[in-house]
């Protein structure tokens, strides 16, 4: 079975969706976009001060999300993307046709210490608890590959193209 056209990585920062994104669209043979470098100036200013993002911030990224996606010819397309909304799935979803997303889920003390252990990325500490606070994790009707991130990014990887590819349940 082949992979869905468009996958998206998704939680808050730190948990590791980029690296993961990256190894997922490297195994599937497909192709890599990192969210995060589509933002503005303006909000990547906003949350180098530790200020969580609007709504109104969002849509635009997410158009310009969708918009780099689509152009790409070589499928599937894997996003690095926080996604942390349903609405902002469903914005996705309505732009990019069916979209699976792999939410990447745990501690909050593991995530803190990655983000700690990232220097010079413009998402900081300060804005775990904002992104926590505004998550709404994927329900069953979404359909989510849900992976701990206690695992090693290698076997989160593994475990997500297995399931990609094959749709079956995944373990915690």
């Amino acid at each position: 079975m082949a992979a869905p056209d468009f996958i998206v990585v998704m939680g808050v920062s730190g948990c590791g969706k980029s690296a993961v994104a990256e190894g997922l669209a490297t195994a599937l043979a497909g192709t890599f976009i990192e969210a995060d470098r589509l933002h503005s100036a303006d909000n990547v200013e906003r949350m180098r001060q530790g200020i969580g993002l609007t709504d109104e911030m969002r849509w635009p990224w997410l158009a310009t999300v969708c918009e780099t996606a689509r152009a790409e010819p070589k499928r599937p397309v894997v996003i690095a993307c926080s996604a942390l909304k349903r609405s902002y799935r469903d914005f996705l979803r309505e732009r990019l046709g069916a979209v699976r997303f792999v939410f990447l889920d745990g501690p909050r003390e593991v995530i803190a210490e990655r983000m700690r252990a990232r220097p010079g990325h413009f998402a900081t500490v300060s804005l775990l608890d904002s992104q926590i606070a505004t998550l709404e994790p994927p329900a069953a009707d979404e359909d989510p590959v849900r992976l701990s991130i206690t695992r090693s990014p290698s076997e989160i990887i593994a475990e997500a193209r297995k399931v990609l590819l094959h749709r079956q349940d995944v373990p915690g």
